[in-house]
């Protein structure tokens, strides 16, 4: 794992030269082992590298790396979980090469002058994000892995092209103009991060997961082009399901995982797991400890507030399968140091307030390894999320009544405040079992009005997914398209398929694999998704849903795997969240933070917002007439994050 930065400069090479430093210390964090430049100053190329080091720990695994013939200059970060095979099919291909090493990154450029730049990322399975500079040609080709698992921004400004894992490495070249997107703000309002391909600033793009671009100075405006689509795992597999029993579809998944595990249990230093007790992580951990001679490392934090505490279940879990278990009880205190570094480790504003135990979790377990492997993706893949089958649900009922009886009651519901609302329903609470009781019944009533008046599925769970409607509170307010407002462009296939194939190429690695990323780089962390394995994506998309979704529980599939190796008892339970109490702190230690980051008058002077629904929501919320924390989490992950640039 790694970090990587570059400029190629149509004029001022030398700014480029002396800047470049800069630019890779800047992201120091995410490889604190070495450092790298290379330069080509009759081309202006300029390619810096820091390096993280996890296979091959010697010298022979520094970046930039160039190939055996002296052609390319590669800038990797990422693993390459299969380059032991794909070494062995040069080979047997007639190709001899005096390896260096046994790094990936050698492998990869051995590849690429064999079988050329896009049939080797076909050919390899992994994470990455990379850079290759060919000297015959003077082209540079830029490449992110399947799903997105590791980023790569870039961008021309003027005469400089610009490319880097992080915002921050941009910064630190004096030609870089970091102005404001409006268009991403409204999108980060909206959803609480930037969907690909925006970013925070003008100019700058993500560069969309399973493309590649092809950078000349004579076509600025190239697009990237695709050698793998999530959209085209969703069409092949529902073109062709999978048609044997269940028992055959939790055989053949379990042997998927079980390879895709093993794969990435490859590194030459300590390595460890996550560990939730939920479905994903549990699974990935016994997969792990099936495989292992010895007891898994594994990182739980737990919180002394009971509904935000899975500790005990991870615990027992652990147990269970015999790993080296480490737990942390963090106070409300350790969560609230976090919250001023936030800023700094996201290079753009960001706001899953889940990214706190995210840092806590990564922290902890960088304190025995540093490579740690995560359950994230199995909802996305299986249907584990409740939106999904509430939302399709939801629609199959409203979808019965005429739209003018649907205004009416939604006319009637919001006639009465939420703060009427919960007045009402608080006798009915008070009287209910804890699972069921809701703190924000006036603001569920209200969303639940908004609904009503909704005209599709898609409809709703755009709503489902969204926080802010940006043009309340923005004066610039205009959205871009995204997957998810156009989701016309994909098969055609269920209501629940669809939102999970859009929760796949949206909020999959806008939010969850970025949040995971800068989290765990922040402290030099290596993480993996094994859930992500590409040939497991296009499994699971060829299990119909009917697999996946069973008395309205999903994940079947992955469930059953799990079940044996762990007993079903200590797995089954309600869904929770991987949050914090970010409603009480709001009331109580982050108030005067949060009232200074919210001051009406600094919002005008800013000139980017419309005070009057912040402090409206703001002052429901400290009244606890509603639940604001999402939507208060936004605007003070933005406004802390101006404050930082500042």
């Amino acid at each position: 794992m790694c970090g990587i930065a570059g400029v190629w400069s149509v004029a001022d090479f030398a700014l480029s030269r002396e800047a470049l430093p800069r630019m890779t210390t800047a992201i120091a964090h995410r490889g604190p082992d070495d450092a790298g430049h290379w330069f080509d100053e009759a081309a202006g190329i300029a390619l810096g590298h820091r390096r993280l080091s996890i296979v091959d720990l010697s010298p022979a695994g520094h970046q930039p790396m160039a190939s055996a013939s002296g052609r390319y200059q590669i800038l990797f970060n990422g693993e390459i979980y299969n380059h032991a095979a794909l070494r062995r099919e040069l080979e047997q291909g007639g190709h001899r090469f005096e390896w260096r090493g046994h790094s990936d990154t050698e492998t990869l450029l051995a590849g690429i002058e064999v079988w050329g730049f896009e049939a080797t990322l076909k050919r390899s399975i992994g994470m990455f994000a990379m850079a290759l500079w060919d000297r015959e040609t003077r082209s540079l080709q830029l490449a992110r892995d399947r799903l997105g698992e590791k980023p790569l921004f870039y961008g021309w400004q003027g005469q400089h092209f610009f490319f880097a894992s992080e915002l921050s490495a941009l910064k630190a070249h004096p030609a870089f103009k970091p102005v404001l997107n409006p268009q991403a703000i409204a999108l980060m309002m909206r959803h609480n991060y930037i969907p690909t391909p925006y970013s925070i600033y003008q100019g700058i793009h993500k560069l969309t997961p399973g493309t590649m671009l092809s950078v000349s100075p004579a076509h600025r405006d190239a697009a990237p082009t695709p050698y793998w689509r999530a959209y085209d795992a969703v069409a092949n597999g529902l073109a062709e399901p999978f048609t044997g029993s269940p028992v055959e579809a939790v055989d053949a998944l379990e042997a998927l995982l079980m390879g895709a595990v093993g794969q990435q249990m490859m590194a030459d230093v300590p390595l460890g797991a996550f560990l939730s007790g939920g479905v994903d992580s549990s699974a990935v951990v016994a997969l792990m400890q099936a495989q292992s001679d010895r007891p898994v490392q594994t990182f739980t934090i737990g919180f002394n507030e009971a509904a935000y505490n899975e500790a005990e279940h991870a615990k027992a879990v652990a147990k269970h399968l015999g790993t080296s278990h480490t737990e942390w009880y963090v106070t409300p205190q350790d969560a609230l140091d976090v919250i001023p570094k936030l800023p700094g480790i996201y290079s753009e504003p960001f706001s899953d307030s889940s990214q706190i135990p995210t840092f806590l979790v990564s922290q902890l377990a960088r304190r025995q390894v540093t490579v740690s492997l995560s359950g994230d993706g199995g909802d996305e893949l299986f249907g584990g999320y409740n939106r999904y089958t509430h939302t399709h649900k939801l629609w199959s009922t409203i979808a019965k009544l005429s739209i003018p009886l649907r205004k009416m009651a939604a006319a009637g519901i919001t006639s009465l405040s939420q703060d009427q609302w919960s007045a009402l329903a608080r006798p009915v609470m008070a009287v209910m079992p804890k699972k069921y009781k809701r703190p924000n019944v006036g603001s569920l009533a209200h969303k639940g009005a908004r609904v009503l008046t909704s005209d599709s599925v898609d409809a709703i769970y755009h709503a489902a997914v969204s926080h802010w409607n940006p043009a309340d509170i923005l004066l610039n307010s205009f959205e871009p398209k995204t997957a998810v407002t156009t989701p016309g462009s994909m098969p055609e296939c269920e209501p629940i398929q669809r939102m999970m194939a859009l929760d796949t190429i949206s909020y999959l690695p806008g939010d969850i694999l970025c949040k995971l990323d800068r989290a765990a780089m922040a402290v030099s962390l290596e993480s993996r998704v094994p859930l992500l394995d590409h040939r497991i994506v296009e499994f699971a998309w060829s299990l119909p849903l009917e697999m996946k979704l069973r008395h309205g529980i999903g994940k079947w599939p992955l469930r059953e795997v799990l079940y044996r190796h762990v007993p079903k008892a200590l797995i089954e339970r309600p869904k929770m969240g991987f949050g914090v109490p970010i409603d009480e702190w709001l009331r109580g230690p982050l108030r005067d933070w949060a009232d200074s980051l919210l001051d009406e008058r600094s919002l005008r002077e800013q000139g980017i917002f419309k005070p009057e629904q912040i402090r409206l929501k703001w002052a429901e919320h400290l009244s606890g007439k509603a639940n604001w924390q999402y939507h208060l989490w936004d605007v003070l992950m933005f406004q802390a994050w101006v404050s930082n640039e500042s």
